[in-house]
């Protein structure tokens, strides 16, 4: 009886080891990163994937898709879609591209909801401050010039129809800037759900989409950076779950005078640099292109208006303003889930 309980052992041993063997291997989650350059800054796209994935097939398709978005919209390409309709002087419409089209719908729904905090004709403007594709200045334009710039300003100059756009006034110049980087990250999104990539971090120069998680089933989480002009610090951690995320600030990007800084943030309403104390302003929202414009808007508003203008339409927003002796943070109730300890 022993040896025949052993013998039963053995075989049952035995077969478990075939069995074993035999099962299909557990996949392998592999990290993958691709990094380049776009819209004059840096992009970076993180994802996780169990099935082999052709990454430089996929580099090459993303990059093919931030050209496609920089030949359309950039201001630096004299022959871009966007320069060759500001350079459109004629009293009819001009051909746009769907892509185009749908920047420009959502940012003039923007402008709209938010009475020109955000406004895409601003284009002369920023030129004028020294933002623009020819060049930084070193003094503030004279009020009379700033005047009559703004005269040619204004989002309800430019209409958007079926045919393409339209300008009112023949020197309405666009620059979709606040819009286009959040537009660029939402189309690598799509290329990545499009190779049921579902594990995902896209940015491009700050601006970033999320979805999913990594391997272990810890969620993604991005640092809001403190505003300093000399140093790289934190602000916040933040755990966006599936979103979109942008940052609009003005403490990078400006030039002096006289001890007066000029931020490259202009208030079309008034043609000139912000002068409010609000430092940065972060937009959670799905669609990225959708929170950069906002972003932007709220930057310009004061900060009271617009943590006001947040809890209206129920938007996730973190705004930093600058005091006398640091930073101050307001925050939206839409915000509040987003916040770590």
């Amino acid at each position: 009886m022993f040896r025949v309980s052993l013998l039963k052992n053995w075989l049952a041993f035995f077969t478990l080891a075939i069995l074993v063997s035999c099962s299909p291997a557990k996949p392998v989650t592999e990290q993958y990163q691709l990094n380049g350059n776009t819209m004059g800054t840096y992009y970076v796209v993180k994802f996780y994937s169990a099935n082999m994935v052709d990454s430089d097939a996929l580099q090459k398709k993303i990059e093919t898709e931030l050209e496609l978005v920089n030949d359309l919209m950039s201001t630096y390409r004299p022959d871009s879609e966007l320069m060759r309709f500001n350079r459109h002087s004629a009293a009819t419409v001009f051909p746009v591209s769907t892509q185009t089209r749908t920047v420009v719908l959502e940012a003039l729904r923007i402008a709209e909801q938010t009475q020109g905090a955000l406004d895409v004709t601003v284009g002369p403007l920023v030129e004028l401050w020294g933002f623009g594709a020819r060049g930084r200045i070193t003094q503030a334009p004279e009020p009379a010039i700033i005047a009559q710039t703004r005269a040619a300003v204004g989002y309800d100059k430019l209409q958007l129809s079926s045919e393409g756009l339209y300008k009112a006034e023949p020197t309405l110049a666009v620059d979709l800037s606040p819009i286009a980087k959040g537009f660029g990250v939402d189309q690598v999104a799509a290329i990545l759900e499009q190779h049921s990539i579902v594990n995902y971090l896209v940015e491009i120069g700050g601006e970033m989409r999320l979805k999913g998680a990594k391997p272990d089933g810890k969620p993604w989480k991005i640092a809001i950076e403190k505003p300093l002009t000399t140093e790289r610090a934190t602000q916040r951690i933040l755990v966006p779950g599936d979103i979109g995320v942008a940052t609009s600030g003005d403490y990078r990007n400006y030039f002096e005078e006289d001890g007066v800084r000029y931020s490259h943030l202009l208030d079309p309403r008034s043609g000139k640099p912000i002068s409010n104390r609000t430092v940065s302003v972060t937009v959670l929202h799905p669609s990225c292109m959708t929170a950069d414009g906002y972003a932007t808007a709220l930057n310009v508003m004061a900060a009271d208006d617009a943590i006001a203008f947040a809890e209206q339409h129920q938007l996730a927003v973190l705004l930093v303003q600058k005091t006398d002796v640091g930073f101050t943070e307001l925050t939206s109730s839409a915000f509040k889930p987003y916040l770590t300890e």
